[in-house]
C-alpha cells in the first residue's frame, strides 16, 4: 500500500508491518497468560494466578507501546483478531514450560525486527526497540528462574512450590 501517508512515515513501510504482527503476538501472549491465570486459579495456585495475570497485563502494555508508536510516527497501527489460545493445560510446570516458549517467540520476533529495521535505516524503529530488547531478556530470564524452582523442588506438594512463585 504506497499511500501518502506511508510516505510520510518516520518509520519504514516493511517495518510497521512487521510491528503490526508484532501487536498481534503481544495481545495472543495476553490471552494466553489470562488463559494460565484462570487455570492457576481454579486450582487454588495463588501465586501463580498473581504471577499470569502480572504478565497478561504487560503483554497488553508491550502491545500498546508499539501501537501507539507506529501511530504517533506517521503509520498505521492496526487492532489484531486473538484466535487460538489453548485454555487447558496438563500441569503447572507444563503451563511455565509454555510461558518460557512463548517469551522465546516474542523475542525472536522482536530481533527479526530490529534487524529489518537496521537494513532499512530506520533508526527510530531500532533505538526503540532497545527497550524491548532488554525487556524480553529479563521476561526469559523469569520463566527460567521459576522452572528453576519445580527442579529443586521436585517432588514437593504443589501448594509450597506455588508460594515460592514471584508475584511482583
Amino acid at each position: 500500500m504506497n499511500t501518502i501517508v506511508r510516505k510520510q512515515m518516520s518509520i519504514h513501510p516493511d517495518v510497521m508491518d512487521l510491528l503490526n504482527n508484532q501487536i498481534a503476538m503481544e495481545m495472543k501472549a495476553s490471552a494466553s497468560y489470562l488463559a494460565m491465570a484462570s487455570w492457576c486459579d481454579q486450582r487454588e495456585l495463588l501465586n501463580s494466578k498473581a504471577f499470569f495475570y502480572k504478565q497478561a497485563e504487560e503483554e497488553r502494555e508491550h502491545a500498546m507501546k508499539i501501537f501507539e508508536f507506529i501511530n504517533d510516527n506517521g503509520g498505521a497501527a492496526i487492532s489484531p483478531n486473538v484466535n487460538g489460545v489453548n485454555n487447558d493445560f496438563e500441569s503447572l510446570l507444563s503451563i511455565f514450560e509454555l510461558g518460557l516458549e512463548q517469551e522465546i517467540s516474542v523475542t525472536q520476533s522482536i530481533y527479526k525486527i530490529f534487524k529489518a529495521a537496521r537494513k532499512n535505516d530506520d533508526f527510530i524503529t531500532e533505538v526503540f526497540l532497545q527497550w524491548f530488547i532488554n525487556e524480553q531478556s529479563e521476561e526469559e530470564d523469569a520463566f527460567r528462574s521459576i522452572i528453576d524452582i519445580f527442579n529443586l523442588m521436585e517432588g514437593m506438594p504443589l501448594k509450597m512450590i506455588d508460594e515460592r512463585i514471584p508475584t511482583e
